[in-house]
């Protein structure tokens, strides 16, 4: 063994090191061994090999070790929320640098030519044990070095979504776990009846890795058409079994919303989609009343708050029968500036329209501000390509 030294990617933590020679292995451990690179991991992590099946979806929701680079065209469930402990290990290149990486702890390892991203949820002990694991990593004689790749230089004009988004736009949209790639969302404006697409762009809970969610993918996608959905997905009702809840005292809870706002426009801004965007907060379906719904209107008008000082419109997603019907529920009590701008609803009816039925009057967010989510889960193929999505139809305008 030779011992390896390590450097943080820019803006990243040095939070491991390698060691220079394993310690001994405990009995509910395993070594897994990728191109010279060695690390212990849990013995029920389940490891996959991404060069055998490239559609393999890497997601952090199920604990798991993925060795290559993810593929271009994930097959990936459409709705995934929640992330606990794993790790992504990579060939070191300038695409994996570049690739939007929140939520995980990011170690070159160029004694290796690989990139190590090791994700973590939010429950107690999560940081600590991929901490762990990641200490327990040596290199070996095997490995071929790589150098690390040159910074990219800064374009003339930074990369920039086509506008405000999703823009104005009436009809049928999709949402995957996963941005498909630019291939893929070629040949889907070409031959699917979508113009519009829900991208998972920050938040805690996020489950799905997003290799193709770059700058450069958000400018090609809105001059080729789309309209994108903006999604964070970050602390859920506090009835809920989710790792991260809101809290159930009212200011903490605004808080809350208040800090995911900030860090979705961060991510929003990194991605070039400009203020003027709305951006959707991801409130998965709950059991309403009392604390609950407390704690959830509370987030809201934090997020929703924190979203207009930063100049952006504020969007939520959820079950009609939950966070939807509080919203309504809510609609005469909350000042007109905390309402939210656009709500995306989730009535799986398989009507494609944006008709709230009972569950939401007709003149509430009448002005072009709904998304109908009305089937989810769902295969489909067009030009020979499949995603698994989530369908829904638009009816929205920039403002």
């Amino acid at each position: 063994m030779r011992r390896a030294t390590v450097s943080a990617l820019a803006g990243a933590a040095l939070l491991a090191t390698l060691s220079a020679a394993p310690t001994a292995q405990a009995a509910d451990e395993r070594t897994v061994d990728y191109r010279g690179y060695e690390i212990d991991v849990p013995a029920d992590w389940a490891v996959f090999d991404l060069a055998q099946d490239p559609t393999t979806c890497v997601r952090f929701d199920r604990p798991a070790v993925y060795l290559g680079t993810p593929g271009e065209q994930q097959d990936c469930p459409s709705h995934l929320v929640g992330r606990t402990t794993g790790l992504t290990i990579e060939p070191l290149t300038a695409d994996a640098v570049r690739a939007t990486a929140d939520g995980t702890i990011r170690v070159p390892v160029p004694e290796a030519g690989l990139l190590v991203s090791a994700a973590h949820g939010p429950a107690a002990g999560e940081a600590d044990l991929v901490r762990e694991v990641l200490a327990t990593a040596r290199v070996t004689a095997d490995a071929e070095p790589t150098p690390m790749p040159a910074p990219t230089k800064d374009s003339a004009a930074p990369l920039a979504a086509a506008g405000p988004q999703p823009g104005t736009y009436t009809g049928r949209g999709f949402d995957a776990c996963a941005a498909p790639s630019l291939s893929a969302m070629n040949t889907w404006r070409d031959s699917s009846p979508y113009q519009a697409v829900g991208v998972y762009i920050s938040g805690g809970l996020r489950a799905c890795s997003q290799p193709n969610l770059t700058a450069s993918w958000v400018t090609n996608t809105t001059a080729d058409g789309w309209h994108l959905m903006p999604i964070d997905v970050g602390r859920q009702a506090p009835c809920t079994n989710y790792a991260s809840r809101m809290s159930t005292d009212p200011a903490t809870a605004r808080s809350q919303g208040s800090t995911a706002a900030a860090s979705a426009v961060t991510a929003a801004q990194n991605l070039g989609i400009p203020a003027g965007s709305a951006i959707y907060s991801d409130i998965e379906a709950y059991t309403r009343g009392g604390s609950c719904t407390t704690a959830v209107l509370n987030y809201v008008q934090g997020w929703t708050q924190a979203l207009h000082d930063r100049g952006y419109l504020s969007g939520v997603y959820s079950s009609a029968a939950s966070g939807i019907a509080d919203l309504v529920a809510a609609v005469p009590n909350t000042p007109a500036e905390l309402r939210v701008d656009h709500i995306w609803f989730a009535w799986w009816n398989n009507v494609a329209d944006t008709d709230g039925g009972s569950y939401i009057p007709d003149n509430y967010w009448n002005q072009r501000q709904r998304i109908h989510q009305f089937r989810g889960g769902a295969t489909e193929t067009y030009g020979g390509v499949s995603i698994n999505i989530d369908r829904n139809y638009l009816d929205v305008v920039t403002r």
